[in-house]
């Protein structure tokens, strides 16, 4: 087992400032290009969702459970899941928002028209 000054001496040289920002500077670069990539999309989905609810009647008060809910479907589909095991994936966020108060139908029709997932085929 190691003793406390051996761990204290390694905890202080991995969290050397020094090293973290001389390598968060050769890393910020691609760090904000993958951000802003990842901003555009999910801006876009954004307003794909809030057009779907806004065609389905929801109140502008509730759109924040349904973008939530929008959020985490499109955090799923950039984990490469895809076919039955989205699907199935989608119905389970689908099922823990319906039981957050929303509208299943308009849950669906987000997870169809905005993600183009099926109901799953069990």
């Amino acid at each position: 087992m190691r003793d406390s000054a051996y761990r204290v001496a390694r905890w202080n040289a991995k969290f050397n400032t020094d090293r973290v920002k001389s390598t968060l500077d050769v890393l910020k670069a691609q760090m904000a290009a993958n951000y802003e990539a990842a901003a555009g999309e999910i801006n876009a989905m954004e307003m794909q969702v809030k057009q779907a609810i806004n065609e389905a009647g929801v109140s502008t008060a509730l759109y924040v459970p349904y973008l939530n809910f929008g959020r985490q479907v499109w955090k799923m589909t950039r984990e490469s899941i895809s076919g039955n095991t989205a699907a199935l994936a989608a119905k389970v966020l689908l099922n823990k928002w319906a039981e957050r108060g929303c509208d299943p139908k308009v849950l669906a029709k987000i997870r169809s028209e905005v993600f183009n997932i099926s109901e799953p085929s069990v």
